[in-house]
């Protein structure tokens, strides 16, 4: 029998949550980010739920030509861009659309010669200050992509850094726009602006494509609930209880003693622990429901184990359902206990852990 330990998938909320952009953006064309194994969710589920995408995009290049193995024949994009020479022919022969931000990479494109045609993102600075052509520079640069015969459509593109304070507090993204206006000012091509925080807040925002990622999982960018907008959980990860323990007042719990019962508990130890992906760093107090009752972790999260206060479970037993995020407790609330955020909680889930998809 394997480990009571599950990741559920839940195929019909990632295809609601690509609604859920889609009605936020009616008019903007959806790249929906599925990088880093679509979030934890699987790169061939989240290509089947988001069937109605325009497009795909992601960092790995083996991911791109995997969708293209599997049959994708929509629009893909590279948001990182390529790392090497050798992967021009390999974007032109897979049709995979790229992002350029480095003069490295134009020159890689310039050695390419004719006959690849791959159609270009090119990437503005706009505050970020990861990756990206600075607006004073910006013109230039296209000019130069623009005449390379290796390159087909160009369009403009730049990421948000503080797209979460508009879904916050309302604030908006003046000096962002600003310098990408005005970097983008005269050029033809289609805009690609916003993530997920941007298409939740900022619906009214000109923007050909946008690139929701984290919204199509189920959860936010930002401290407002998933539920606030309609999103729904498209991941639940659920154990059970596999031992109790009842202790006196003054015991400690886990390793290092760092717990100490303030009175008689019943503790349950459930399966799962850090080697799966759960914070180690997931404090006393993070919630946790077992047998649908909301109740906390007690002591610190072990490699393979977590162990809970079970003393206002008093129904709680080996066997007990155990739901550690999902449809009944929202990832974000769970990951701001553990002082991280949601996206980590997906993407951390470990080989071990059985995924199954409902």
């Amino acid at each position: 029998m394997p480990r009571p330990l599950t990741a559920t998938i839940h195929l019909s909320a990632l295809r609601h949550n690509l609604s859920v952009a889609r009605k936020s953006m009616p008019e903007s064309k959806i790249w929906a980010v599925i990088k880093a194994n679509a979030y934890g969710h699987g790169l061939e589920r989240a290509m089947r739920a988001f069937a109605a995408a325009d497009g795909l995009a992601l960092i790995e290049p083996e991911g791109a030509v995997r969708l293209r193995e599997l049959g994708w024949q929509k629009p893909i994009l590279l948001l990182e861009g390529f790392f090497d020479a050798a992967d021009v022919r390999l974007l032109s022969h897979h049709r995979i659309q790229t992002a350029v931000h480095t003069e490295e990479q134009v020159r890689m494109l310039e050695s390419a010669g004719p006959g690849a045609a791959i159609d270009v993102h090119l990437k503005m600075n706009t505050g970020m200050n990861r990756l990206g052509f600075m607006p004073a520079e910006f013109r230039v640069v296209w000019e130069k992509v623009r005449a390379l015969p290796a390159v087909g459509n160009i369009a403009l593109m730049t990421h948000f850094a503080n797209a979460d304070e508009v879904l916050n507090a309302g604030l908006p993204l003046r000096e962002q726009l600003a310098r990408f206006r005005a970097g983008a000012e005269g050029l033809p091509g289609e805009w690609s602006l916003s993530n997920s925080a941007a298409v939740l807040g900022c619906r009214d925002l000109r923007s050909d494509w946008v690139r929701p990622g984290i919204m199509l999982y189920g959860a936010t960018p930002g401290g407002r609930s998933a539920a606030e907008f309609g999103l729904q959980p498209a991941m639940t990860l659920e154990s059970e209880i596999i031992g109790v323990q009842r202790i006196g007042a003054g015991e400690a719990i886990g390793y290092g003693s760092r717990y100490i019962a303030p009175a008689p508990m019943t503790v349950g130890v459930l399966a799962c622990g850090y080697a799966d992906g759960y914070p180690r760093h997931a404090p006393a107090g993070t919630p946790v429901l077992v047998d649908g009752v909301r109740t906390v972790i007690a002591g610190r999260v072990s490699m393979d184990m977590i162990t809970v206060d079970l003393t206002n479970v008093p129904g709680a037993r080996v066997g007990s359902r155990v739901e550690l995020w999902g449809r009944a407790l929202p990832i974000d609330e769970v990951a701001n206990a553990a002082g991280t955020i949601g996206y980590e909680l997906m993407c951390a889930v470990a080989p071990r852990v059985r995924v199954i998809e409902d």
